[in-house]
């Protein structure tokens, strides 16, 4: 084993020990307890063996983080970089990636044959492989594991999850021989405090010794203004507190961006930093805005000088940097930020406080999950600089101190499968792969292995239902079978009925003075037979009758919701196949597939990474873009990669040629949803040309100043809607069969685009 100049954990010495015996690994341990070692041990054995190493990772952010990393550690001709925009050294020993881009390279498209790409690669360290849950992207990390070459050794790092030995044994059933490290151990412990607000002045500590709630605890008290719910904000007071107890620095997670920006503004009077440390602010500042003018009239400097900063989504990339670099330092003591942060970013705190344990999504209130507190809450404690981290929960309104306690103390939740077929996945499978050989690999997903414990409740319930059905097995007296039982029924409602009539008839006829006609004789003959009839069946007079006919009906009920059951899990087990073959129906129908390989169109569409390849590809091949100036190009591509908005915001008026190419896109949109609809396809198509008019301004040279003034939102949100437009037009350039005027007129765009701030991660 390689040595390090420290001790290693337990569990690092497990992982590096089934690394050197050539298995694969998946290692399952809390933020901040020492995973990236394990990939170390890797990297300094293909170091020694003159074989490669590709570490990949979720964020561009996070990889150009590790590229600098390992390049000060290794040596800069040692280590490449590849991420959707910059590829550095592509042929190093060491090459730092997006997951994305991995799982590209293994299909073998834009990137070269497959056997080029992983030529000499003998480790792959998948790091933050939990991000598997990710709604968007989690079937990236699934396609990676399942194309993976069987003689590379994955190395996947992953933070706390429940169910880690399913995925180990997933692993290890579509990959090659694979081992479980699994710690809890955390080199720095955490210990819990309640900010209550009727005691204000101190911090209680959430657990009693004996791992309980503190009954010492009160549950925020509602208040009402003007019949509206009114939250008061105690950030001061808990901030007050943490400074008081030497807790400091925080990162303090709020969820909205809004309120980081407001909680930031509310302690700048809190004196957190000494006269000494704002002078080493000031300076680091100016030093920075020399290299980044643009930051020169930002409006949060002068709460970076009180040493309080926000930190979120809607913030300037190279503004988050300065932020993160000052944090470092000690020189920041509070930031506010949103849970974007817990996602990997080198930020390492001695406190984190928690500002509510339920959060607002598109369909009201609900809980933290325990995976999303534990990747927060282990953001405290810094390994070698703190005895403990500290965690605080600020008591609100919407959350019981029980439900805080219940949360801090469950267990983190299970990974779920994401697999989802898309057009581009279709027809890369198809490219190289027969149907049959696509189905197996479909069937590989960690979904489809998984649908074991997804199918749970059903056959649970299933098995309830046999089991009622076993149990209400009905044994007669008098040796009736159920049709016999029917067979009373029946002559017994025929009876009741006619009885009824019969009587009614009479009641007629003596109102009228009127003898009975021969007809009624007759069928009150008929109607008293069917009595003696029913009288010859013991079920007349059997005390278990009723119990009879309702285990009957009961049973019935059962047996069908069995079969919906039945139909239910066909549909489970299957899903992912039948996504695959309604997107396979869709392509056909466009003329993208041809006996089952892709047409020349197929292959263009196959390169292609979006949220609707085949909406971009359709667009591409209508021709309606060649006509168009680079600015123009971006602002119709702008308005095809840009989500619906969670706020309203007024569009603002763009050229003349993109409002005609957008209505002539609508057209293609609505044929693409037609047979889209008819296979029951769901994949977006988007037409939202909120930031064209930016996106145009700015590709005409305007200033940033001017950029940003123009709409009420955040320059995080603008400078993402411009990278987005970037990545497809990148695309155009590298893809087969795209007409050569578009290309140029994709790289002229990018060339203007790509400029400060924008060009910065």
């Amino acid at each position: 084993m390689f040595e390090f100049p420290f001790e290693l954990d337990e569990f690092q010495k497990d992982a590096c020990n089934f690394i050197s015996e050539g298995k694969s690994v998946v290692v399952c341990a809390p933020t901040g307890a020492g995973k990236t070692v394990i990939a170390q041990h890797a990297i300094h054995r293909a170091l020694d063996e003159g074989k490669r190493v590709f570490y990949t990772t979720p964020l561009k952010a996070l990889s150009n983080q590790k590229f600098y990393d390992f390049g000060e550690k290794y040596g800069p001709d040692k280590v490449g970089l590849l991420t959707g925009d910059t590829s550095i050294n592509r042929n190093a020993q060491i090459v730092v990636m997006t997951t994305e881009v991995f799982r590209n390279m293994l299909y073998g498209t834009n990137f070269g044959a497959v056997a080029d790409n992983m030529k000499d690669v003998k480790y792959v360290v998948l790091d933050e492989v939990h991000y598997m849950n990710d709604e968007q992207r989690g079937t990236v990390w699934e396609e990676s594991i399942i194309y993976c070459p069987t003689n590379v050794q994955i190395i996947a790092l992953s933070a706390t999850v429940a169910n880690s030995d399913e995925l180990t044994a997933w692993i290890n059933t579509v990959h090659s021989k694979t081992e479980l490290v699994n710690t809890d151990f955390r080199p720095v412990p955490l210990r819990f405090f309640y900010f209550d607000s009727s005691q204000p002045t101190k911090l209680l500590p959430l657990l009693t010794p004996s791992g309980v709630l503190n009954n010492r605890i009160k549950p925020e008290k509602r208040q009402f203004a003007h019949g509206k719910m009114k939250q008061k904000t105690y950030v001061k007071e808990v901030v007050r507190n943490l400074q008081a107890q030497d807790m400091l620095p925080a990162i303090y997670f709020t969820f909205s961006r809004r309120k980081c920006d407001e909680q930031m503004e509310k302690c700048a009077g809190l004196e957190l930093v000494t006269p000494g440390e704002r002078a080493q602010i000031r300076q680091f500042i100016d030093d920075y805005i020399a290299e980044n003018p643009y930051l020169y009239n930002n409006k949060h400097i002068e709460y970076l000088l009180c040493g309080v900063a926000s930190h979120h989504a809607g913030l300037l990339p190279s503004w988050k940097i300065l932020v993160e670099k000052l944090f470092q330092k000690g020189l920041i003591k509070v930031v506010f930020a949103t849970e974007t942060l817990a996602a990997g970013i080198n930020m390492p705190a001695r406190s984190t406080v928690i500002s509510s344990t339920s959060k607002r999504t598109d369909s009201g209130h609900r809980m933290l999950t325990a995976s999303e507190f534990l990747q927060m809450s282990g953001r405290a404690g810094r390994r070698g600089m703190d005895e403990v981290g500290f965690v605080t929960i600020v008591g609100t309104p919407f959350q019981s101190p029980e439900e805080v306690a219940e949360l801090v103390l469950s267990d983190a939740n299970p990974l779920e499968s994401r697999f989802s077929p898309s057009y581009s996945m279709v027809l890369n499978l198809l490219q190289r792969f027969s149907l049959d050989e696509a189905k197996e690999l479909i069937l590989k997903s960690f979904g489809y292995f998984s649908s074991g414990s997804r199918l749970q409740p059903i056959l649970k319930q299933m098995e309830m239902n046999d089991r009622e059905i076993a149990e209400r097995n009905f044994v007669c007296p008098h040796k009736y079978s159920d049709s016999e039982l029917f067979e009373y029924d029946k002559i017994r409602h025929i009876y009741v009925q006619n009885r009824q009539t019969y009587k009614k008839i009479c009641k007629q006829e003596k109102a009228k003075n009127r003898p009975l006609s021969e007809e009624a004789i007759q069928f009150g003959r008929e109607t008293k037979a069917m009595l003696a009839k029913m009288h010859d069946f013991h079920c007349d007079n059997c005390k278990l009758y009723k119990k009879h006919a309702k285990n009957i009906e009961v049973i019935e009920r059962l047996n069908v919701r069995q079969k919906k059951l039945e139909k239910e899990i066909e549909r489970q087990r299957d899903i992912f196949w039948n996504k695959f073959l309604a997107h396979r129906s869709v392509l056909m129908e466009f003329g993208y597939l041809k006996d089952d390989y892709p047409t020349a169109r197929g292959i263009t569409t196959s390169q292609i990474r979006s949220e609707n390849e085949l909406y971009i590809s359709e667009i591409i091949f209508s021709g309606i873009l060649e006509k168009l100036t680079p600015s123009q190009l971006a602002g119709v591509i702008c308005a095809l990669t840009t989500e619906e908005l969670r706020i309203e915001i007024p569009y603002i008026p763009f050229s003349e040629p993109v409002r005609k190419t957008l209505n002539l896109i609508r057209n293609i949109k609505r044929k693409i949803e037609k047979v889209q609809n008819n296979y029951q396809v769901e994949a977006p198509l988007y037409i939202n040309p909120y930031f064209s008019s930016l996106i145009e301004l700015w590709v005409e040279g305007a200033e940033w100043e001017s950029i940003c003034g123009q709409i009420d939102i955040g320059e995080g949100d603008i400078v993402r809607a411009f990278k987005r437009v970037v990545d497809v037009l990148r695309q155009f350039t590298t893809i087969e069969n795209v007409p050569e005027a578009l290309v140029f007129t994709a790289r002229e765009a990018i060339e203007k685009i790509q400029r400060e701030p924008v060009d910065l991660d």
